[in-house]
């Protein structure tokens, strides 16, 4: 076996990972500006849903407090592009949060309640199963300053904002308003087995499709589920933890009962200054998300996403906090890999702040079993492909 040289991976970069950056970086930004128009239209149509802007700036939350508003500033002026509304899951699939208005002074509930209806209000028997740890209910009362279409029925059943009933609504604004912006010709609704709301949008280059999930902001307060940081972890420094749990966390409607909690403040604040000890941690995931896209998991719709790799790669800078641990590119990069293989291999692959989740429990078990082997065969034997 003849190990990859350090040459190898200057041209891996140079031929593979700036390229695709660039790719991917153009399509951003077509996608944005359409989706920008998009939901600047429907926020006209419906004064509860905001258009997603470029400066990541959408709550009053976030508006009314000068030091919230500078933290998120400087998030901002970091070295990498960041679009707060777009999590880019591969090349040609996003999710783009949409930020709800009026719905401001989050508290966390102290009191459980059982729910008897269905996502049509319909009553049942027994109770609706509670949610996973990922997931939570969400009641009007939750917040202190509501606005009061936040209590009609068409989103709201027994004091709880349904996501399923928020999608629906939303659903319909996004159909009206690709018509009556003229939109037709570059996004188009897809079918769905599910509540979530899909489209499909043409860039330049090729169509991506875009998964649109209506968004409560929430940057007030850190979630209780996430039980962040783990006690004696060097990782990161104090003074992160603390910046990183002021700017909060967002709750997705992207089921039916309950809202997931959604932790991309946080998680672009941790990518940022990864390498301020001049390691090669961004480096290392650059060039794993790459060969994931080129040979182990491509595809547009993989089992694998680039938010996995994140994961993995927080899980590995926890684990290996020293500056040293991070020089050599070459053990650095297979110790990646190979805890990558480990969690594609047991199928599990624990969220980084809400421990008690598994981001693969859902997931295809023999595409997995797939990507596994293919990352066997690539540990036995580590070259890059450049075809």
């Amino acid at each position: 076996m003849k190990p990859f040289t350090d040459e190898d991976v200057e041209i891996y970069i140079q031929s593979k990972v700036e390229p695709r950056h660039y790719l991917v970086s153009k399509t951003v930004e077509e996608v944005q500006k359409i989706i920008q128009q998009l939901t600047t239209e429907i926020s006209y149509k419906a004064t509860r849903f905001q258009a997603i802007s470029n400066s990541g700036i959408h709550n009053e939350n976030i508006k009314d407090q000068p030091a919230l508003l500078a933290k998120w500033s400087a998030l901002l002026r970091g070295k990498r592009p960041f679009h707060p509304s777009i999590q880019v899951l591969a090349p040609s699939q996003f999710l783009i949060t949409v930020p709800l208005r009026g719905l401001t002074g989050y508290r966390e509930s102290q009191v459980r309640h059982w729910r008897y209806y269905t996502v049509h209000g319909a009553k049942l028997l027994s109770s609706v199963r509670d949610p996973e740890e990922l997931h939570q209910w969400l009641e009007v009362e939750q917040f202190s300053k509501s606005l009061q279409q936040w209590h009609e029925t068409d989103v709201n059943i027994e004091g709880d904002l349904v996501p399923a009933k928020v999608l629906v609504v939303f659903r319909e604004l996004v159909e009206k308003s690709i018509a009556s912006c003229n939109l037709s010709n570059k996004v188009t609704v897809l079918e769905s087995f599910s509540s979530v709301v899909r489209v499909a949008v043409e860039t330049s280059e090729f169509q991506v499709e875009v998964e649109l999930a209506p968004t409560v902001e929430i940057p007030t307060c850190w979630p209780e589920k996430a039980r962040w940081p783990r006690c004696l972890k060097r990782w990161p420094s104090q003074e992160k933890v603390q910046c990183i749990k002021s700017l909060g966390f967002d709750l997705l409607a992207r089921s039916n009962y309950h809202w997931q909690l959604c932790f991309s403040r946080a998680e672009h604040m941790l990518m940022e200054g990864l390498d301020e000890d001049g390691g090669c941690r961004m480096k290392c995931f650059r060039v794993m998300r790459q060969m994931k896209e080129d040979v182990w998991c491509a595809g547009n719709k993989p089992v694998i996403t680039a938010y996995h790799l994140q994961t993995v790669l927080f899980w590995t800078c926890e684990k290996y906090p020293r500056t040293k641990d991070w020089r050599c590119f070459h053990e650095a990069f297979l110790r990646l890999v190979q805890k990558l293989h480990k969690c594609v291999s047991q199928h599990f692959l624990k969220h980084y702040f809400v421990k008690n989740t598994n981001l693969l429990k859902y997931a295809n078990t023999s595409d997995l079993d797939m990507v596994a082997s293919k990352l066997a065969v690539f540990l036995e034997n580590p070259v890059f492909c450049l075809d």
